[in-house]
């Protein structure tokens, strides 16, 4: 298993879909393809041979089931958030573009 790359600069798309995550309410019309890419950025991801993602961020690993339509449900959405959070991810980095 690969460890957790170190954070590096959030482009200005993967800071607007942190600021998504994270804003209450939950955003809606968050884009697999988007949150994909802001993981692939901040966390560990691998893929699975059943098609799932196994995302490791911070102390924490998620399983994540690649949504049938395009959106994430509000399901994912919670356990990103909490992910993200529990990382030292939240409106600091949607407004400067640094990482924790």
């Amino acid at each position: 298993m690969s460890t957790t790359p170190t954070p590096m600069h959030l482009n200005s798309h993967q800071r607007e879909t942190v600021g998504q995550i994270i804003t209450h309410p939950a955003g809606h019309n968050i884009e697999w393809r988007d949150v994909l890419s802001l993981l692939e950025a901040v966390a560990s991801v691998t893929q699975t041979p059943h098609g799932h993602y196994l995302v490791t961020l911070g102390a924490e690993t998620e399983t994540f089931e690649p949504p049938k339509h395009k959106d994430i449900d509000a399901q994912q959405v919670v356990d990103l958030r909490r992910m993200l959070k529990n990382a030292g991810y939240g409106p600091e980095q949607i407004k400067g573009g640094a990482t924790p």
